[in-house]
């Protein structure tokens, strides 16, 4: 089967499950107008916003990989998410309420943390002579203990009301009514989508080594550069308004490797499609498990993620044997 029919049964199995997911559980409610009410104001537009953000996951966490040549790779790396956590975490404890441009407290300070990260491991990385994934990579995983710890510090002198609410926010959820965030992650996810189209060629030549890539005439440096503001950037757009939703930039990419091969021009935008789909059936599955009651998405998708790390590393260290 031809890499085009794969991308084709992939985009098709994930337009089925968007189509389908909001009536799941609908038929419980005898009232029809209630129930349409339910299915426009909240059904559809949570769907809509778990394929948006698992699209967006799923496509920094292929970049992740490409740029470390490591398949464990996640959005996260960078230390991106805990700075995002980090500043949600404080707004709550210091009892902030604010509103700006339809965003409330807690998702600014999300946001503005994710760019003290962002900030932070590029002015680390900056002070070697030479850029290096190494170098980044390990700042990252640095920035991210750091951030981490002062999540714990931040908990332990909140009161039990807002260390609730902190660990609530940290466990990841698409609890939306209304299509605003959705408009508001949309264009970040749809910019960051065209980059990584317009790189597809540089992505390629990356994996297969800097030193092929610059004789192909690759700006490695300055591609890398870029490649780490858009992807940084999305990822904090997503967790400002979600709250970290770990493993989908592991999972999803890796899965549409197997899948559909390591040419970017097809990988991308199998990886958008089965992304979105694959957030909005564990979303699916997190409203249905002990419904009427939900769980926080994070719940399951780092409930499939740990058994799928452990084959990931055991496959790892079986092809290198």
């Amino acid at each position: 089967m031809t890499s085009a029919n794969k991308l084709l049964l992939l985009s098709l199995s994930s337009l089925i499950i968007l189509a389908l997911a909001p009536f799941a559980g609908l038929g419980d409610i005898a009232n029809p107008a209630l129930q349409s009410q339910i299915l426009f104001d909240i059904r559809l537009p949570r769907t809509l916003f778990a394929f948006v953000a698992g699209s967006g996951l799923a496509l920094c966490g292929m970049v992740f990989q490409a740029m470390f040549h490591n398949p464990l790779a996640t959005p996260f790396t960078l230390g991106v998410a805990s700075g995002a956590s980090f500043g949600a975490a404080l707004t709550v404890m210091l009892g902030i309420n604010l509103s700006l441009l339809g965003l409330d407290a807690i998702t600014l300070g999300a946001f503005i943390g994710a760019l003290t990260a962002i900030s932070f491991v590029y002015s680390i990385s900056r002070l070697r002579y030479s850029f290096s994934t190494e170098t980044l990579l390990l700042t990252g995983v640095a920035t991210s203990f750091f951030f981490s710890s002062l999540i714990l510090f931040t908990q332990y002198l909140s009161d039990v009301h807002d260390s609730f609410r902190i660990m609530r926010w940290l466990m990841g959820g698409l609890t939306i009514s209304g299509y605003q965030q959705l408009l508001q992650l949309l264009p970040l996810v749809a910019l960051s989508t065209g980059i990584m189209l317009w790189l597809s060629r540089e992505l390629n030549l990356l994996m297969a080594g800097d030193d092929i890539a610059i004789s192909r005439g690759v700006a490695v440096k300055r591609v890398r550069y870029l490649l780490f503001f858009t992807t940084s950037l999305c990822v904090g757009g997503i967790v400002a308004l979600c709250g970290p939703i770990g493993f989908v930039g592991m999972m999803v990419p890796h899965i549409c490797r197997l899948i559909i091969g390591t040419d970017h021009r097809w990988l991308i935008p199998a990886t958008l499609m089965f992304g979105g789909g694959f957030l909005i059936l564990c979303d699916t599955l997190a409203r249905l498990v002990i419904a009427p009651a939900e769980l926080p998405v994070g719940v399951i998708t780092t409930l499939l993620g740990g058994p799928f790390f452990l084959w990931l590393l055991i496959r790892s260290r079986r092809q290198l044997a």
